[in-house]
């Protein structure tokens, strides 16, 4: 592998992974350490090109994401654990729970959309203009072409068919924000689709997690401990 995931972890127990959004990092997620810490082993990852983890030389996409996941879990001997993805870390953990259905406990989707058109069009629109300006500077250095990779990530991917859903075999809780920038109708739409799904929205915007952790903590729990 050309990368090694910065992480930060907590706690004992069956392990559960944080995959954090596009341009974020495993902060995003101090909300939810400590709670989770309780039950579980938490990992909150860096994703490739985020936060401390290295860009590394392989593709910049939602594919290779899940495939460094798998490297991580075989990397620390894990034959299988939870998923928590937010955005675009629900977009990977989706990827990877459908190409690597046994290495999943429970999956849990917070705001994950199967493509660009699942977002509300007032988001995409200047994600979309941004995306064509960067272009125009991504060979003026490093951080700029990683800059265009970003958006680049929410203006082309993912691009998941419905259909392609069904490969999923895990528990999966799907849980959005009322006021999400994902379409409802969209979220809606991956739980009707994901065998064995239970759909939550939460009072809230996009990042229901950050802001409502109390209530997102709570839903995720329950939804872990439950037979």
């Amino acid at each position: 592998m050309d990368i090694r995931h910065h992480y930060i972890e907590d706690g004992n127990g069956e392990p559960i992974l944080l995959l954090h959004g596009n341009g974020e990092n495993c902060g995003y997620f101090k909300g939810q350490m400590e709670a989770f810490a309780k039950r579980y082993h938490v990992y909150a990852i860096d994703t490739r090109g985020h936060g401390k983890t290295a860009r590394g030389n392989k593709p910049f996409t939602i594919r290779q994401f899940a495939e460094d996941l798998l490297f991580f879990l075989d990397e620390h001997h894990m034959e299988k654990a939870h998923l928590l993805g937010f955005s675009d870390g629900g977009n990977t953990a989706m990827v990877f729970a459908m190409k690597y259905p046994d290495r999943v406990g429970r999956l849990i989707l917070n705001g994950a959309n199967l493509n660009p058109k699942g977002v509300r069009r007032s988001t995409q629109l200047p994600i979309e203009v941004g995306y064509r300006i960067a272009k125009r500077f991504s060979q003026k250095s490093d951080s700029a072409r990683l800059h265009e990779e970003m958006l680049g990530l929410m203006v082309n991917e993912p691009n998941i068919t419905p259909a392609e859903l069904k490969a999923i075999r895990a528990k999966t809780l799907v849980i959005a924000g009322t006021k999400d920038m994902i379409r409802e109708s969209h979220t809606r739409l991956l739980a009707e689709h994901i065998p064995n799904s239970r759909l939550i929205f939460i009072h809230g915007d996009h990042f229901i997690a950050h802001k409502k952790p109390e209530a997102f903590n709570k839903a995720v729990l329950d939804f872990l401990l439950c037979q």
